[in-house]
């Protein structure tokens, strides 16, 4: 439980716009704004070395003393960082009253993740949630709050209300709702079972296409060779192919002998 504070002095600046703010930071310095409790917006610039080390003390109050006037109770709204180099570039300060509870997000860490027995199967262990939404007074919030996971299995869930919150420090999220991790099985034989689901569905796909490809091929070359071989004209393919008495048809490899009309027109005639 934090129950102590860390005293921090900073230099209050006007509103000068992002150039300034550019030169604060060539400098060394990290621009801020103070605000909240019923108080006028502050806006100030500390260095950036005794921020790192104010932040990194126990504590989540801050005694914050602006050009050495008389130190308030301030704790630390929101800090951005430079995404390439991870320095603190911007911070934002609430003031507050150490006799009344605020809200505040606190760090979770899981223990006991390496001697889990699910773990040493070759589970993989996924902290959903890393940060708990807690309720308490400004010198009694936590800088983290631990669980140990002990016996966790293969396959079982974390919900939050398996998490014991320090005295004095109330959980403001849904219990039955939030997960907080998770052991799922190897990724390696999950992976396996789904490629090999994915091989069954689609050779299964492959087959319905291959029969479907050849009855089409079927119905499509049946009439134009029964066409050819002068059992159809072009008018009763289409019927014939849809029709399930097939008449008879001539034997393969020989011809139908031609009608008298035909045999006679195409005989020579004596000269």
């Amino acid at each position: 439980m934090a129950s102590t504070t860390t005293k921090l002095n900073v230099n209050s600046r006007g509103a000068e716009g992002s150039r300034a703010a550019r030169r604060l930071r060539r400098g060394g310095r990290v621009p801020g704004v103070l605000y909240g409790g019923g108080g006028e917006p502050v806006g100030f610039d500390v260095d950036a070395r005794e921020l790192r080390l104010a932040l990194a003390g126990s504590g989540a109050v801050l005694d914050l003393s602006v050009d050495g006037s008389k130190a308030t109770p301030v704790v630390l709204k929101e800090a951005q960082r430079d995404p390439v180099r991870g320095q603190t570039i911007h911070i934002d300060l609430l003031r507050v009253r150490l006799d009344e509870a605020i809200h505040a997000l606190v760090p979770l860490e899981l223990l006991g993740v390496d001697d889990a027995p699910g773990v040493k199967e070759g589970g993989v262990l996924e902290q959903i949630t890393r940060e708990l939404n807690v309720e308490a007074l400004p010198t009694a919030i936590p800088e983290s709050i631990v669980h140990e996971i002990g016996e966790m299995q293969i396959g079982e869930t974390i919900l939050l209300s398996a998490i014991t919150a320090p005295e004095g420090v109330t959980l403001l999220d849904h219990d039955e709702e939030t997960v907080i991790a998770t052991l799922s099985p190897p990724r390696l034989q999950a992976e396996a079972e789904a490629e090999d689901e994915i091989e069954a569905e689609t050779e299964l796909a492959t087959r319905a296409a291959s029969t479907r490809r050849r009855g089409t091929m079927w119905a499509s070359w049946w009439p134009r060779r029964w066409s050819r071989a002068g059992g159809l004209d072009a008018r009763g393919i289409a019927s014939a192919a849809g029709s399930s008495r097939v008449a008879s048809r001539p034997r393969r490899g020989r011809c139908p002998r031609p009608s008298a009309r035909v045999w006679r027109s195409s005989a020579r005639r004596p000269s």
